[in-house]
C-alpha cells in the first residue's frame, strides 16, 4: 500500500500566507507615466553631456520622488515630494562629509538614525522625511560620491523635484478635483453604509465610510495649511463634509433598528454625492418616504440638511468651518511636533532601536574589514520604518523581493552593456515600482531592487559582480534587524498596540461621558466621535499588521482583534443613543450614564496591565426601554471579551 502523504502539514502557516498574498489596488497610471520619464530624462541627459554617473545620481533622487508620489490633491503633493527632498538632500550631504572616516562615520550615522526614528512619529511627511533623511545619509557615507561635496544633493534634489514637476503639470486645469472627488466619494460610502442597514456588511462598510472621511478631511484641510483666507470653494467643500456628518451619525440608530432603510435613502445620497462632484448648486429634489419612527426622522433631517447644504441653501452654511477649526501657524505647529517628539516615550523607544540597529550594520561596514557595502543599512532602514508595517513581515518581504529582484536585475547587467542601452531598460523599469507598490512591500522591493542595481552599475561598473554581495548583504541587514529591533524588544507588542487600545477605550468613556451630558456642544461632540473612529482606525491597521507575525506576536493580535470590533461597536451604540435623544427619547439619569462609563474605564486600566486575555462576566443593568440599553449590551459584549482577573 502507498503510504499516505501528509498534505495538510505542508499547508503555509496563516502569517506567511497573509505577508505573501498581494493587496488588490489600482494601477496609478499617471504615477507610472511620471516614473518612466522622472527616471529615465535625467539617465538619458547625463549620456547626452559625458557625465552618466550625474544622471544616475538625479535617478537615484527621481526614484524617492516617485515613492513618495502618493497623494491626490495637489498641494499634499508639494508637502509628499519637497519636504522630504529637502532632508534628503541634508542626510546625503552628512554621509559624504564623513564617509571613510571609520567611528565618526559610525556614530554620525547613528546618531542620525535616531533623528529619522524620533521624527517619524510625527505624521506622513515626517516619516518620509526621516526616511530620506537616514536613507540618503546612509548612501553618502557608503559610496564614493563624484565631483564636489554640493552636487550629489543638488542632483539628487533635482531627480525628486523633476518628479514634483511632472506631478504638477495638470494643477491650473484640475486644482479641485481630487478634493471634490473625495468628498463626493464619501457621500457615496454614506449611501453604501446606510444601504447595508441592518445587514452583516454593515460593520465592513462603516470602516470605509471612517477612511473615506479621513481622506477628505486630510485633503480638503491640506488647502487650508496654506490659505488661510476664506477661499468660498474651501469653505463649501467642509461645508458638505461637515453636512454628511449627521447622516453618518443617525446610520448607527438605522442599523439598530434592525431593517433596511427604503431604497430611496441611499439613492439620495448618490444624487447628493453627483451634486458635489460636479459643483452643481440648483435645487434637488428628494424623493424620500415619510420617517415614521424617530430613527427614520433622524435619516429624514440630516438628509435634508446635506441637501440644504450642497445646493448653498443653508444658513450660516458659509461658518460651518470655523466648527473644526483653523490650523496654527506653521511655526507653532512645528514647535507642538518637536516638543510632542521629545516628550514621547514612544518616540524614544522606535528612535533607540532604530539607532541600535543602524549602528550595528553601520560597525560591520565601516570598522570590519570585511568588504561590505552601505546595502546592509539601507536594508535596514526600509525594514524599520514603524508606520510602514511589521519589523517581521517587512525583513521577510525585503529578502523574498530581493532575491526576485535580484533575479530581473541579473539578466538586465549580464545582457545590457553599460551606455545608451541602460536608457530603455530604465524606460521599462521605472514604471513597475509605481505600479507594485500597491500590491505591497514585498512586490515594491523587487521592483525597485533592479533599478537600484542597474543605477549604482552606472556609479562603479561592477556588473554582476554586484549581484551575491547585494543578496548577503540584504540577508545580514535582514537579520540585524529582526534580532536587535524585533526579538530584543518582546515589550513592543503592547506598547505598539495595548497601550494604544487602552487609549482608545478611555477616550471612549470621555465620549459617552460627553455625549449625555447637560450643555454638549454638537461639534464638539462630532469632533470626538470622528477622532475616536480614526483613532480606532489606525489600531485595526496595526492589529492587522500584527497578524503577519508568527507566534506569538500574531496569535495575540488575532486574539485581540474582536475588541477592537467591540469598541467601535460602543461608539456606534453611544452615537446611535444620542440621535434618538435628539429625536424624542428620554435622556438617561447620570447614574446610568456612570455605570457605563466605570465599567469602560476598568476595561481601560485591565488592557494597561495585561498582554493575556482572561473572559470576565459583567453584570450591567438599566430601566427597561431605557435608550443606553443597546449601549450596556456592547459594553457588556466587551468585558466579556477581555479583562484581567
Amino acid at each position: 500500500m502507498f503510504r499516505q502523504f501528509p498534505i495538510s502539514r505542508l499547508t503555509p502557516p496563516d502569517w506567511l500566507v497573509r505577508n505573501l498574498q498581494p493587496q488588490r489596488a489600482p494601477i496609478p497610471w499617471a504615477a507610472v507615466a511620471r516614473a518612466a520619464i522622472a527616471m529615465t530624462l535625467p539617465l538619458a541627459i547625463g549620456l547626452a553631456v559625458g557625465q552618466p554617473e550625474y544622471g544616475a545620481l538625479a535617478s537615484m533622487g527621481a526614484l524617492s520622488g516617485v515613492i513618495g508620489d502618493t497623494a491626490d490633491a495637489y498641494r499634499m503633493r508639494i508637502l509628499n515630494i519637497a519636504v522630504p527632498q529637502l532632508f534628503g538632500a541634508i542626510g546625503v550631504t552628512i554621509g559624504s562629509l564623513v564617509y571613510g572616516h571609520g567611528w565618526v562615520t559610525v556614530v554620525t550615522v547613528t546618531v542620525i538614525a535616531l533623528l529619522s526614528g524620533m521624527i517619524s512619529s510625527i505624521g506622513a511627511v515626517a516619516s518620509v522625511s526621516g526616511l530620506l533623511l537616514l536613507l540618503n545619509c546612509v548612501i553618502g557615507a557608503g559610496l564614493p560620491l563624484p565631483g564636489e561635496w554640493w552636487l550629489t544633493p543638488l542632483l539628487m534634489s533635482g531627480g525628486g523635484l523633476l518628479v514634483l514637476v511632472l506631478a504638477l503639470l495638470a494643477w491650473p486645469l484640475r486644482s479641485r478635483v481630487p478634493e471634490r472627488a473625495a468628498v463626493a466619494a464619501s457621500y457615496r460610502t454614506v449611501a453604501d453604509l446606510l444601504a447595508a442597514s441592518g445587514t452583516e456588511k454593515y460593520d465592513e462598510l462603516r470602516l470605509a465610510v471612517t477612511e473615506s472621511l479621513n481622506k477628505s478631511y486630510d485633503l480638503v484641510l491640506a488647502r487650508r495649511a496654506f490659505q488661510h483666507g476664506r477661499s468660498p470653494e474651501l469653505v463649501r467643500l467642509l461645508a458638505q463634509l461637515n453636512a454628511v456628518t449627521p447622516v453618518v451619525e443617525a446610520a448607527p440608530a438605522a442599523h439598530q433598528y434592525g431593517k433596511p432603510l427604503p431604497a430611496e435613502v441611499p439613492a439620495a445620497v448618490r444624487h447628493l454625492a453627483e451634486a458635489v462632484e460636479t459643483g452643481y448648486s440648483g435645487p434637488i429634489g428628494l424623493r424620500l418616504p415619510t420617517p415614521e419612527s424617530e430613527t427614520a426622522r433622524a435619516v429624514d433631517h440630516a438628509l435634508r440638511h446635506a441637501a440644504d447644504v450642497v445646493t448653498d441653501q443653508a444658513p450660516n452654511a458659509g461658518n460651518v468651518d470655523d466648527r473644526l477649526g483653523r490650523p496654527a501657524a506653521l511655526r507653532v505647529r512645528a514647535a507642538r511636533a518637536a516638543r510632542n517628539v521629545v516628550l514621547s516615550a514612544a518616540s524614544w523607544r522606535y528612535g533607540l532601536r532604530l539607532a541600535l540597529c543602524i549602528g550595528l550594520a553601520q560597525a560591520l561596514v565601516s570598522i570590519v574589514p570585511v568588504p561590505r557595502s552601505y546595502w546592509v543599512a539601507l536594508t535596514i532602514t526600509f525594514v524599520m520604518k514603524p508606520d510602514f508595517g511589521s519589523v517581521f513581515s517587512r525583513a521577510l518581504l525585503r529578502a523574498l523581493g530581493t532575491v526576485v529582484g535580484l533575479v530581473v536585475a541579473a539578466g538586465v547587467l549580464a545582457v545590457v552593456p553599460l551606455g545608451w542601452w541602460d536608457v530603455p531598460v530604465m524606460l521599462v523599469l521605472a514604471p513597475l515600482i509605481p505600479a507594485f507598490t500597491p500590491r505591497g512591500y514585498g512586490y515594491q522591493t523587487a521592483a525597485v531592487t533592479p533599478v537600484i542595481l542597474l543605477l549604482s552599475d552606472v556609479l562603479n561598473h561592477q556588473g554582476t559582480a554586484l549581484l551575491v554581495p547585494r543578496l548577503v548583504d540584504s540577508l545580514m541587514g535582514c537579520a540585524i534587524a529582526i534580532v536587535a529591533g524585533y526579538l530584543l524588544w518582546p515589550e513592543s507588542w503592547h506598547t505598539r498596540v495595548g497601550d494604544r487600545l487602552a487609549d482608545a477605550v478611555a477616550e471612549t468613556a470621555g465620549y459617552v461621558e460627553y455625549a449625555f451630558g447637560d450643555g454638549a456642544d454638537p461639534a464638539a461632540r462630532s469632533r470626538m466621535r470622528r477622532r475616536l473612529y480614526r483613532d480606532l482606525s489606525a489600531i485595526r491597521t496595526e492589529f492587522q499588521r500584527a497578524l503577519t507575525e508568527p507566534p506569538p506576536g500574531g496569535r495575540r493580535a488575532a486574539a485581540w482583534l474582536p475588541l477592537v470590533v467591540a469598541v467601535e461597536r460602543i461608539v456606534d451604540a453611544t452615537t446611535a443613543a444620542g440621535v434618538r435623544i435628539r429625536h424624542g427619547a428620554s435622556r438617561p439619569s447620570p447614574a446610568e450614564v456612570g455605570q457605563v462609563t466605570l465599567q469602560l474605564r476598568e476595561l481601560s486600566e485591565g488592557l494597561r496591565e495585561t498582554d493575556v486575555l482572561f473572559e470576565v462576566r459583567t453584570d450591567l443593568t438599566g430601566p427597561s426601554g431605557s435608550v443606553l440599553e443597546p449601549l450596556r449590551q456592547e459594553v457588556a459584549a466587551a468585558r466579556a471579551i477581555t479583562s484581567p482577573h
